[in-house]
């Protein structure tokens, strides 16, 4: 039962990775028309509205959280509150991100995002989450398969790198806030509070210090849409799904993949004219792409179980 769960989240997982690759696409082109948090705004509030039908059929049930055997009443508070630091943690993480992008280039801003591979299982270990030393060389694998990823880049620091540095710093916490709170509360509820969290927070912000209008959103539309609905509503609850009861460190691993999807996606959405920017990788490229799967297939192999058969 146990290995069938582990399939089943590193499905929901490689399905978020999958679809938060492509939505680099589509991020790229929401910025030519909007500034970030008015970006982020819509994009959450549409997530939210998307999972809201959902969260009013589940509510009906009294009894929605499955345990061994037996359904548990699902505890409201514990879900608000967990949705809260989601979203606080999720709009945070964001707001780093995208200011620190302009200030670095895209290259340099993937890979620096991305070291929560490395946070997440150092900050676990404060949370007293051990690792199988399998998870330690795998993290490492894929931290040098982002290297080589960007390395057509200059790694020098600067406040935009710092910028997004906290921004992967938040991103690890997003991702244990998941792992805390997910196994205790229904996912879709969990999801749907956190991107009206996120949505609210970026909102505010985008009121003082950016100047959102309806054309701006309706010229977006397209961006907005796959982000909003994809990215947000499908992509962040299959996380919270696929988190549940599965090792946060391999969760990180498996969503980092995101990085490798992004490149490649951009490279034939600007073959076909999307993007004017050419996005062919190098041999070193496509070298770290390889070393990645490589690093998050390892990581899952079942070792424990080949030594107790010898």
């Amino acid at each position: 039962m146990k290995r069938t769960n582990n399939i089943k989240s590193s499905v929901c997982l490689s399905l978020t990775a999958l679809i938060w690759g492509v939505a680099f696409v589509f991020q790229s082109m929401g910025n030519n028309y909007m500034q970030p948090f008015t970006f982020n705004a819509a994009r959450n509030l549409l997530g939210c509205l998307v999972l809201v039908p959902l969260v009013i059929l589940r509510l009906k049930k009294p009894e929605l959280l499955p345990g061994d055997g037996e359904k548990h009443v699902i505890d409201r508070r514990v879900t608000i509150i967990g949705g809260v630091c989601c979203g606080l943690a999720l709009a945070t993480a964001g707001m780093f991100q995208q200011y620190g992008v302009k200030y670095t280039t895209v290259g340099k801003a993937g890979f620096i995002t991305t070291l929560y591979i490395i946070l997440t299982p150092i900050f676990g270990l404060f949370l007293k989450k051990k690792c199988h030393f399998t998870v330690w060389i795998g993290a490492v694998g894929a931290v040098v398969g982002l290297y080589m990823l960007c390395i057509t880049e200059s790694l020098s620091l600067s406040a935009g790198d710092l910028l997004v540095f906290i921004c992967a710093v938040f991103f690890a916490v997003h991702i244990l806030v998941v792992d805390y709170f997910s196994p205790k509360t229904d996912g879709v509820l969990l999801s749907c509070i956190q991107f009206f969290v996120c949505a609210l927070t970026c909102g505010v912000i985008a009121l003082i210090a950016e100047q959102p209008s309806w054309e701006q959103l309706a010229q977006g539309a397209v961006p907005i849409l796959y982000t909003g609905i994809m990215s947000s509503g499908v992509a962040y609850t299959l996380q919270i799904i696929g988190q549940k009861n599965f090792n946060p460190t391999i969760a990180a691993m498996i969503m980092s993949l995101e990085s490798v999807i992004s490149a490649v996606a951009s490279y034939f959405a600007y073959r076909m004219g999307f993007l004017t920017q050419d996005q062919s990788m190098t041999a070193v490229q496509i070298l770290g792409c390889l070393i990645m799967f490589c690093s998050v297939i390892f990581v899952q192999l079942p070792f424990d179980k080949l030594r107790q058969k010898h």
